[in-house]
């Protein structure tokens, strides 16, 4: 379906048009004005480029990549990124910093929040300037408006709940039983209702995701999306061996 400028926040105005970042990379505009199409992945290492792309195969092949697979790249090989995400006709510029579990924002973490993430678009993926680049870059940026420095685990977390990746991660699919490991600090997260209670149930217990998918409150989906985000808050003990595991197909 189309995407519309009530699907962005109040400030969005300050964003770059989707228009003007075309013009600017010089790529051709998409089919269709407001789709993002095949993401481009630009300058980047060859593991990180070959890791990425194996996501972009499984997709349709307008479909570009998902928000979520990108940044669990950019933590597995521990590589920043510069990331353009496109949502209805505007463009949000991230940089993820993933040893210092850091993102650069144009908007806060309410907006980013806020939006429908479901409808954002990968649209380029390329290596972040070195910092000291970045830093100098954006103080030469004035009268723009300023970057906000977040913290990346709730877009992460929000991300896996609400993106548009409805599938378990790679590097957790297949047989295999699930604990949350011992002592995580999980505060920063949102684990109200069932959420909170599959959390604390999962501390206790070594369980495969066919039997987490029948607990109060969850389906099959929603326990892919909840083991999703505890695996890229390095929550997630991972057991190929349990014989619970068979329960997981």
């Amino acid at each position: 379906m189309p995407l519309f400028q009530s699907t962005l926040p109040s400030d969005a105005a300050e964003l770059m048009r989707l228009s003007e970042f075309q013009r600017h990379h010089g790529e051709p505009p998409s089919a269709e004005d407001a789709r993002a199409g095949s993401t481009r992945l630009t300058s980047l290492n060859p593991s990180l480029l070959q890791d990425l792309m194996r996501f972009e195969r499984a997709h349709h092949a307008d479909a570009g990549l998902d928000a979520l697979e990108v940044l669990a790249a950019a933590l597995r090989h521990g590589r920043a990124l510069r990331v353009h995400l496109q949502l209805a006709y505007r463009v949000i510029p991230l940089v993820v910093w993933p040893a210092e579990r850091q993102l650069h924002s144009p908007l806060s973490m309410t907006r980013l929040l806020e939006l429908r993430l479901p409808d954002l678009q990968v649209l380029r993926v390329e290596p972040a300037p070195p910092r000291a680049a970045q830093d100098a870059q954006e103080a030469d940026a004035e009268p723009a408006p300023a970057l906000h420095v977040l913290p990346l685990g709730p877009l992460l977390w929000e991300l896996a709940l609400r993106g548009s990746r409805e599938a378990l991660l790679p590097e957790i699919a297949g047989v295999a039983t699930y604990r949350v490991v011992p002592g995580t600090d999980l505060r920063t997260l949102d684990l109200a209702g069932s959420l909170g209670a599959a959390v604390d149930r999962l501390a206790r217990e070594t369980v495969a995701l066919g039997e987490i998918a029948h607990w109060p409150g969850f389906d099959r989906e929603r326990a892919m999306r909840m083991l999703n985000g505890l695996y890229l808050h390095s929550a997630l003990m991972i057991s190929r061996s349990h014989p619970a595991a068979i329960h997981t197909r």
